[in-house]
């Protein structure tokens, strides 16, 4: 089978190379699938570079987030098991992991759902309890993880601010539902919160970018407020000052997804049927920025790595057409 693998770390344009491989053997509780469509995800990237969490040994294939086939002909999204990941006509993923992909979305959405929609909804009602008529702030807005937490937070009926960077973003953010967008780099976002909530600020801020980006969102942040902190895009881990948190009364949660598998696993299962909901109303649609030819993954992965993509890219396998 063809498979994209990384033998050393580095960045992903560089490092990650196509080749024909056996395809994978399960191990014990574990399924080989057919890949229909792998998304792009930051951690990717991380993965590449060595500066992930987990480090699979090396070669691995990157790609943790699919929708496949399983030899039944079942439809499914799951997250890849590594050192076998997604970028690859075949992936392991643990058989307890698998979810069946929503009929409302085609196999580049399904693929796109699992990792973004769930830290959204996690983030957003199990870590910062929003409520109707709140206000959402969402920084990089357009991007894929803050376009799930934009479409989430008008499902929850909150008003939503997002925040971006330049007016082809702006666009598209305003066209995913914010109610109020703002661009980074001609607007200052502090001003602009305060002026939107008559000086009260956001109730609730995601923040799936760090840096400066965390900055504003102490600058701006309601009383009783709660910022998420999802990730740091920016590249720039932010060390909050705790004295600021306690004179202006808010708090700062911590939303590392991946623990619920761990921890709670049924709640990942019924956070899904939510989605499925969602996917089934219309609510929510994975906002799909590219369909990637599987030629072009490792492009696909540098262009997620700079930060120079609007929603998600899927990488599509040779022949299909998701």
């Amino acid at each position: 089978m063809q498979a994209w693998r990384v033998y050393e770390n580095g960045e992903p344009g560089a490092v990650m190379r196509r080749e024909e491989v056996e395809p994978p053997t399960p191990g014990e509780g574990q399924v080989l699938l057919r890949v229909r469509a792998a998304n792009v995800n930051f951690p990717d990237a991380l993965l590449c570079r060595g500066h992930y969490q987990v480090r699979p040994p090396l070669p691995f294939t990157p790609g943790v987030e699919v929708c496949a086939e399983t030899g039944d002909g079942r439809r499914v999204i799951t997250t890849a098991a590594l050192p076998h990941g997604g970028f690859a006509e075949y992936t392991l993923a643990d058989a307890a992991g698998l979810l069946p992909a929503p009929d409302a979305l085609d196999d580049a959405e399904a693929a796109a759902l699992h990792i973004g929609y769930q830290t959204g909804w996690f983030g957003l009602h199990r870590r910062a309890a929003l409520k109707e008529g709140e206000t959402l702030l969402v920084h990089a807005a357009a991007g894929g993880v803050g376009s799930a937490a934009v479409q989430l937070g008008k499902a929850a009926g909150a008003t939503v601010i997002g925040v971006v960077g330049g007016p082809e973003k702006a666009a598209v953010a305003r066209a995913l539902g914010c109610d109020l967008v703002i661009d980074r780099r001609s607007e200052d976002v502090v001003a602009a919160v305060k002026a939107a909530t008559g000086g009260r600020g956001a109730d609730v801020i995601y923040d799936p970018v760090g840096g400066e980006a965390y900055q504003q969102s102490a600058k701006c942040v309601a009383f009783e407020g709660r910022i998420v902190i999802v990730g740091f895009a920016s590249g720039t881990v932010p060390a909050p000052a705790l004295n600021h948190a306690l004179v202006k009364n808010y708090s700062i949660l911590g939303l590392h997804w991946g623990l619920y598998a761990a921890k709670d696993p049924a709640s990942i299962a019924r956070c899904h049927e939510t989605l499925t909901g969602y996917a089934a109303k219309g609510l929510i649609k994975p906002l799909i920025g590219e369909r990637v030819p599987f030629a072009r993954a490792a492009d696909a992965v540098q262009r997620v790595a700079d930060g120079t993509t609007t929603g998600r890219l899927v990488v599509l396998p040779e022949g299909a057409h998701a």
